[in-house]
């Protein structure tokens, strides 16, 4: 037995009211506001240790020198487009199955950081590509995976953009993103299913890490930087589109007069 199990039934759902509230956009928006300092601080802070660490103290590779340093600003990019795609199609699900407005709102927010991630990991491979394969560009299964979520993000901005109703344009961007995760697996295990120039996975939760562990506390330190940024730039731009939605109301009214 929990020590939720413990509780009473009416102190249970008093917590459960207490989380849903801030569902409401009136609720929700100061509540970000206090956020994002914490979060962007805290990116700043492990961006700076993990581009150290990455750059300057972790060892050269034996086979690719100093070039292989990209990985460190490519793998966690990589990572975070098909992390954030998930939690934009969950959100957008969300909005879809409850017609929450906060959970559509979110996933609309979520979109420029996941597109943005998607170019990086993009850019950063071509980088890596060259002085690697000798190319900056071949249709690999998973780089051609990769440009597809590229498309998808931006399929999902430009189709909601092209739709004047929000609530339409919610729905609508919704169904693209639901059909989009089957990308995601395709992306992820391109390697195991087809012969491609990428190399397997250097982590593998059954098996020990096949890279130095300064190169893996590198990588991982500016993935949790990236998240701590997609969370902060996240939070201020559902912000902005809470504001434009709900401007006709009275307490964004009352917002923008004590902001004056």
């Amino acid at each position: 037995m929990s020590i939720s199990d413990n509780m009473p039934f009416a102190t249970r759902e008093s917590k459960r009211i207490h989380w849903f509230k801030y569902a409401a956009p009136q609720l929700f928006f100061p509540m970000a506001g206090k956020l994002i300092p914490w979060f962007a601080a805290l990116a700043v802070i492990l961006g700076v240790i993990g581009v150290y660490v990455g750059f300057f103290v972790a060892p050269t590779d034996r086979q690719q020198g100093d070039a292989y340093r990209i990985i460190f600003l490519h793998v966690p990019a990589a990572w975070m487009s098909m992390f954030i795609y998930m939690v934009m199609a969950f959100w957008a699900a969300i909005g879809l199955s409850f017609n929450t407005r906060m959970s559509s709102m979110m996933a609309s927010a979520l979109a420029p950081t996941g597109a943005m991630f998607t170019f990086l990991a993009l850019w950063t491979g071509a980088l890596w590509g060259k002085p690697t394969w000798g190319t900056w560009w071949v249709w690999d299964a998973r780089l051609t995976s990769e440009l597809i979520l590229l498309f998808l993000y931006i399929g999902f901005m430009a189709l909601q953009a092209a739709i004047d109703e929000p609530r339409r344009a919610d729905k609508a961007g919704a169904l693209l993103a639901l059909v989009g995760v089957v990308n995601i697996p395709i992306i992820y295990f391109s390697v195991q299913w087809w012969n491609t120039l990428h190399q397997g996975s250097s982590i593998n939760f059954k098996s020990a890490p096949t890279m130095a562990m300064t190169m893996l506390l590198g990588m991982l330190i500016l993935a949790l930087a990236f998240w701590a940024y997609t969370i902060a730039v996240t939070l201020s731009r559902v912000r902005c589109i809470v504001l434009e939605r709900e401007r006709h109301t009275d307490w964004v009214k009352e917002q923008m007069e004590t902001k004056q």
